[in-house]
């Protein structure tokens, strides 16, 4: 069959309806063929974004059409027609402006009987009614739609006003579902209902808003006509500004404060009506009255009162105690807190933060704290300059404001992770007037530019390493290393702090969840690896927390105890690896002692020689450091071992240590190199269960060495039952705790003469020997 087709755009045409087509303009011949009775046009959608010029712009489902009327309004042609069946068009042909199309039939599915439709009818009408209530005249559109009595009319009429795509009208003829047709078209009815209620609701948020600022300026000109009327206005200016000159004389101010302020109160009183500065120095004035100026009788610190919280909120800690309680008693004695800037340096997890917030408590102060971590912006310490747009106060003072007294306690947290700004200035750098008792009584921040007493805050400041401080700012503060945690002392601050913590925060009692001593110090050995216990106290609250779901669902047997063998099911798998002592090390291979941020730990130390040309390999990642002890350790070896045997021309070394992936630096394996190459070269085995620390210098003279607490503990965690030490750190053992004393031999050496004693039986002829009996006459030692 064959036809005449009418392209359409913008409309739903849906089969066996009516509905009203919207041209632009319509044929001679168009209007002769919809004249026509015997003859057949087809409504055929045109592709979004096509002219309709090409069969490739139209789709190929369409409709047969008859026309009922034909009206021209405002240059475009309506046409109000009666659909027929829907069709596919196979083929078209274009002749001049008409286009005839080869179709056949594809008529819909009728799957909604009368009362289903009558149902749907009655949905789409009571949404349209919702929508039309809230437009004038819609009362008028909602009766002309009571006459339409089946749903693809419905859909052609209203769908002429839903916003959406040609696509997503041409989706609707595709589909030969009635039922679904009219589902999805309700979807489409609903959504513009929740938008047409959405668009309502801001409008009207936006005209309440409106309303209400203009009744707000209407009340405020009124206002201030009737106080001129009354001859009621101040000298301080009109209503709203008037109040800042009693706060300024109530603050306590001292005098230069008072009078700078003042003076910013009749700059904000100069200020013309809807002035940008007004805002500016209401600001400014704001912050100088919410800072607080007078100055509070303090309280002398009760040292017991303030060693008993000390000891109940931390347990260990003796030395760092000791030392904040000698503090206490200076400031007691000097009536004030002027002095040293208390500095806490320590592994993550050890209470440096805490131990802030008890001191806070034992004096009866305020608390606040300040993280510096990351900052690297000077203005973020000292404030932006009034002039920017957006200048704040710096963080100092805003601590101080928030905190509402000049005397609080306040911790400098993380002040070895200050940034270098640059250009932005250097934080670190505006520390130093902060931190130092001299100048802080006339700290100055760019935002206020006058001067704040910060003498009377009591500053605590941590971090976990002085390395990166820099030398003028780490000057102004005492500092007071807090060490890593032995496991005796991890597990005592489980059992008495942590666990309790842990059943507070996930609503267990003490009943309900028991963790035997056994198992607690394999959670510390074996699922945490740290030197504080942050770790520690994290897989505890993990433990309680699985508790608690278990006591939920009834699944748990109460008290619930929990053993080993649960662990790695509440935990996951063992996170600490420590090395252990070895059962045989060969020669070459010497255990040492090394210092990290979470602990100490023990590492081996391996030498290996092979035929080449006099070189020395140095690998697993050793930094500057580490790499010029193992040189120290070739040439002292060369110069004092009767090696004569061996050619080193001729001969490779290299020196590995394990766990290459982790960078490694630090003059502390001196010894522990030089004994490996002694050990390689004689052939001699160094006991596995013997460990070392301490610089070598090319003298042969043992240095002493930083971390020999967590260096010893290393060693008894891990099975060494002997340590060689420098001498000149044997006061450092009174730290040790008596534990580890009475496992541990430890043997203080001066020279590597003590070192080849002890590790591999030599005896050393000490250097003037060496030179007047001659190498070659000096036996050899046992040379492989």
């Amino acid at each position: 069959m064959s036809g005449i087709i009418l392209p359409v755009t913008d409309t739903i045409v849906l089969p066996e309806s009516s509905a009203v087509l919207t041209l632009s303009k319509l044929s001679a011949v168009h209007r002769n063929y919809l004249m026509d009775k015997h003859s057949t046009v087809i409504a055929l959608p045109v592709r979004q974004g096509c002219s309709g010029r090409n069969e490739e712009d139209f789709h190929h489902l369409g409709v047969i059409i008859r026309m009922r009327s034909v009206q021209d309004a405002m240059g475009k042609v309506v046409l109000e027609v009666e659909t027929g069946t829907r069709v596919r068009v196979d083929s078209l042909s274009f002749m001049g402006d008409t286009i005839y199309g080869e179709f056949h039939e594809e008529p819909d599915q009728h799957d909604l009987d009368e009362k289903m439709e009558e149902q749907m009818l009655s949905y789409l009408r009571g949404i349209v009614k919702d929508i039309s209530s809230h437009f004038q005249g819609g009362e008028q559109y909602i009766k002309a739609l009571d006459t339409v009595h089946d749903v693809n009319t419905m859909i052609s009429w209203l769908g002429r006003h839903v916003p959406m795509s040609a696509e997503e009208r041409y989706q609707y003829l595709k589909t030969d579902s009635l039922r679904e047709r009219s589902l999805h078209f309700m979807d489409a009815l609903l959504k513009q209902r929740e938008a047409v209620d959405w668009n309502i609701e801001i409008n009207e948020r936006i005209s309440d808003k409106t309303n209400q600022f203009y009744r707000e300026q209407m009340l405020r000109e009124q206002l201030k006509a009737i106080q001129e009327e009354l001859g009621e206005e101040s000298d301080d200016g009109p209503i709203g500004k008037k109040d800042y000159k009693n706060r300024i004389e109530q603050a306590g101010m001292p005098e230069e404060i008072r009078q700078a302020a003042l003076e910013e109160l009749d700059r904000l009183n100069m200020q013309p009506q809807g002035s940008a500065e007004t805002s500016v120095i209401q600001n400014y004035l704001d912050f100088m009255l919410a800072l607080p100026w007078k100055h509070e009788e303090m309280e002398e610190p009760d040292l017991a009162e303030a060693e008993r919280i000390l000891e109940e909120d931390h347990y260990g800690l003796t030395k760092v105690k000791k030392r904040i309680i000698e503090h206490l008693a200076v400031m007691k004695l000097r009536k004030g807190n002027k002095g040293s800037i208390l500095l806490l340096v320590g592994p993550p997890g050890t209470g440096k933060t805490s131990l802030g917030k008890s001191i806070a408590r034992a004096l009866g102060r305020e608390y606040i704290r300040l993280s510096l971590g990351g900052i690297r912006d000077e203005s973020e310490i000292r404030g932006h300059r009034r002039t920017y747009v957006g200048a704040m106060p710096g963080r100092i003072l805003n601590c101080i404001k928030r905190a509402g007294t000049m005397s609080p306690v306040m911790v400098l947290d993380e002040v070895d992770k200050l940034m270098n700004g640059g250009f932005s200035g250097d934080p670190s750098s505006a520390l130093l007037e902060v931190l130092d008792p001299e100048q802080n009584s006339t700290f100055t921040d760019h935002y206020l530019d006058l001067p704040y007493d910060l003498s009377d805050v009591f500053f605590i400041a941590t971090a976990n390493t002085t390395d990166s401080i820099p030398a003028p700012l780490l000057d102004r503060m005492e500092t007071i290393q807090i060490s890593s945690y032995t496991e005796d002392e991890k597990f005592h601050i489980a059992a008495e702090h942590l666990l309790p913590e842990a059943l507070s925060e996930t609503g267990l009692m003490p009943d309900q969840l028991e963790i035997s001593d056994d198992t607690m110090r394999e959670i510390i050995s074996d699922y945490t690896q740290e030197g504080g216990v942050r770790g520690l106290k994290k897989a505890l609250l993990t433990i309680a927390r699985a508790v608690s779901a278990e006591i939920v669902t009834g699944r748990a047997k109460l008290p619930r105890q929990i053993g080993h063998e649960e662990l790695e099911d509440m935990l996951g798998r063992k996170v600490s690896h420590h090395s252990a002592a070895q059962q045989d090390n060969p020669p070459g291979v010497v255990t040492g002692l090394a210092w990290t941020p979470i602990g100490g730990e023990i590492l081996f130390i391996e030498a290996a020689d092979m035929p080449g040309s006099g070189q020395v390999l140095l690998t697993g990642q050793l930094g500057d450091v580490m790499q010029e002890s193992a040189r120290i350790s070739l040439s002292l070896l060369k110069a004092r071992l009767p090696l004569t045997s061996v050619n080193f021309k001729e001969r490779d070394i290299h020196i590995h240590v394990p766990s290459g992936a982790v960078p490694k630096d630090g003059p502390s394996a001196g010894i522990t190199m030089f004994t490996a190459l002694a050990s390689l070269f004689t052939g001699r085995k160094v006991d596995p269960h013997l460990a070392m620390t301490g610089e070598i210098t090319l003298r042969g003279v043992v240095m002493p060495i930083g971390g020999v607490k967590e260096k010893l503990l290393a060693a008894q965690r891990a099975g060494i039952t002997r340590v060689l030490i420098p001498r000149e750190n044997v006061p450092d053992l009174k730290e040790l705790p008596e534990e580890t004393r009475t496992k541990l031999e430890i043997i203080p050496v001066d020279g590597i003469e003590d070192v080849l004693r002890e590790a591999l039986g030599i005896n050393l002829p000490d250097p003037g020997t060496l030179l007047r009996a001659g190498a070659a006459q000096i036996p050899q030692i046992g040379l492989h």
